[in-house]
């Protein structure tokens, strides 16, 4: 497919995502929500596709939110907001259920509902001069698209609250010691090192890696009988698997596992 928001490729089984709307800071309208729809069900459907690595082009990652597209819908906002909003959160479950690990790469001034976008992902590497701002309070706005569901989960309820309430500019650093970037990477490096890491990724097996995403981000809706039940049930399955006795057989021959992904 072809995307008037986005860029994609699929390289060396690493999904490359791209925003690419750099004349306005990648802000996110309802084009892009849908384009994003569609390429995380690409990324989920494709086996070739094994790790994920999401970046926007231009000075920034994302701005948030497309401020001219609530402008020129005002006077039916509410109904154009949802749709949006439906395609948004179609992508973020699919990024979150499927097996490929997805890495997001933040860059310069974001705002807004990127935070929710930047929440959802399994690792995000910063560079050093990065912020993050809440910003929806500065329009009136309540958060949506994930934001009050993933960031407590990220940052605890209190910081989550403080965040949200005041509208605080984080920076990288403050972002990575309360729990919301993975890590931070000097500026001039952060590309090529969630590239490194992508690759890494795309050799792992795949179908382990995706079940642990799952069994990581269900425990906060399980007791933990239930939870331990549900653990030990899919990783017996698990065994059966090419890739677990693929790995079996090069740690009794001291050798580096060649996973398939399945």
């Amino acid at each position: 497919m072809s995307y008037e928001t986005l860029l994609f490729e699929v390289k060396d089984h690493v999904a490359h995502i791209t925003l690419n709307r750099p004349q306005i800071g990648n802000a996110l309208n309802d084009k892009m929500a849908y384009e994003l729809m569609q390429v995380m069900l690409c990324c989920d459907e494709d086996p070739e596709v094994r790790a994920v690595l999401w970046t926007g082009a231009g000075r920034m990652f994302c701005a948030g939110g497309d401020v001219s597209f609530m402008k020129n819908h005002l006077d039916h906002l509410s109904m154009a907001f949802k749709g949006m909003v439906v395609y948004v959160n179609s992508a973020l479950s699919r990024m979150t259920r499927m097996d490929a690990p997805v890495i997001a790469v933040a860059h310069g001034n974001n705002a807004g509902g990127v935070l929710s976008l930047l929440s959802a992902v399994d690792i995000l590497i910063a560079a050093e001069s990065a912020t993050f701002t809440p910003a929806y309070t500065s329009i009136g706005l309540s958060p949506d698209a994930g934001y009050t569901y993933f960031l407590p989960r990220l940052v605890g309820l209190r910081q989550a609250l403080d965040i949200t309430l005041t509208n605080r500019r984080l920076t990288a650093q403050e972002a990575l010691e309360m729990g919301f970037v993975s890590r931070v990477v000097p500026d001039e490096q952060v590309f090529d090192f969630a590239g490194d890491l992508a690759r890494q990724l795309a050799q792992k097996p795949t179908k382990a890696l995706g079940t642990a995403k799952r069994l990581l981000r269900d425990s906060w809706a399980s007791t933990m009988e239930s939870h331990l039940e549900v653990e030990g049930t899919i990783a017996a399955g698990v065994c059966r698997s090419e890739d677990f006795q693929e790995g079996v057989r090069a740690f009794m021959e001291r050798r580096q596992p060649e996973f398939k992904g399945h």
